[in-house]
This record gives structure tokens, C-alpha cells and sequence, in this order.
């Protein structure tokens, strides 16, 4: 038999709230650390990532109001424009609660190019509002949109291989 096709139907343990809520907590850390320079500017946005893996994966368990908070919570620790992240993920939520299945059709290797539009529709509904308020946008701003989408791959295998089972199913 296939080694592939024994890992693609493997069965995945429902993903409790405290496990959704402490991986979306991490990402915001993530989102926190000290940046600099040109890192800065490509900088992945770590929370819009697994907020749009849970989008996709557990459309039920978290939705747009719940993009709103953590992006209110992001706004805060950011000291942007308030509401400005909340929009942008509200955004992303939606798309992401919308193309759930379609994503999820694809293999995990193929999602990024699924994702893609996606972030850079978050990244530009992010930027858009801030060219509203300061008038420029800052191009490179769109570095990090790229970087997001490349790290959908080992994000989404981590947060998979966190919700497998660490028993053998041929076990009594």
C-alpha cells in the first residue's frame, strides 16, 4: 500500500479551544518580537496565518468575530490605527471561511498558491486604510505578504502534526 495514501487519510484529533486559543496566543508573540530593518519589512504576519488555518480547517470553531478581536488585540500591541488590523483579518476570516473547502481540496504543498491571494487581499485592505489616513503606501510593506505565504507549508504541517495522534491505531 501507499505511504502517501496511508498519511493523506490519517484521522486528526478535534482541535480543543484551549488548543486553538494557546496557538493563536503564540502567534501573536510571534508578531511581537523586536524587528529591524529589512526583516521588518518582510516580516510574516504570524497571526493572520493561523487565524486563516483555523478559518480553513474549523470554519465553525472561529469566524469573523473572532478575527476582529484578535486583530483589535494585534492593533494594540502594533499602537496602529485602531481597527485597522480588525478589518484586515475580518477580511481575511471571511475569505478564508468562503474558500475553505476549495483550499482544502488541494494538497498541503499546493495550498500556498490557494493562500496567496488571500493574504495579499489581507495585506492590501491593510495598506489601503493606511493610505487613507497617512497618504503613502509603503511597497515593501507587501514583502512580508510573500514571506506569510511561504510560511503557510511548515506552519500548517506543525499545527497538523500537533492534532495527529501519538498512539498506533493498529493497537487494542
Amino acid at each position: 500500500m501507499n505511504d502517501q495514501y496511508t498519511k493523506d487519510q490519517e484521522f486528526l484529533l478535534p482541535a480543543t479551544s484551549s488548543f486553538i486559543f494557546l496557538s493563536i496566543f503564540v502567534a501573536l508573540m510571534l508578531n511581537w518580537l523586536p524587528w529591524q530593518g529589512l526583516w521588518l519589512a518582510a516580516r510574516p504576519d504570524f497571526a493572520a496565518l493561523v487565524l486563516l488555518y483555523w478559518c480553513t480547517h474549523k470554519p465553525h470553531r472561529i469566524g469573523i468575530g473572532a478575527a476582529w478581536v484578535i486583530g483589535i488585540f494585534a492593533d494594540v500591541a502594533d499602537s496602529s490605527l485602531f481597527g485597522q488590523h480588525a478589518l484586515s483579518y475580518t477580511v481575511l476570516a471571511f475569505g478564508g471561511i468562503l474558500l475553505h473547502r476549495r483550499i482544502q481540496m488541494f494538497d498541503v504543498p499546493e495550498q500556498p498558491l490557494q493562500v496567496f491571494p488571500l493574504l495579499l487581499m489581507s495585506y492590501g485592505t491593510f495598506a489601503l486604510v493606511h493610505w487613507f489616513m497617512r497618504g503613502h503606501i509603503s511597497w515593501e510593506f507587501f514583502l512580508g505578504c510573500l514571506t506569510s505565504a511561504l510560511l503557510w507549508l511548515p506552519m500548517s504541517i506543525l499545527l497538523q502534526s500537533l492534532r495527529r495522534s501519538r498512539v498506533d491505531p493498529n493497537e487494542l
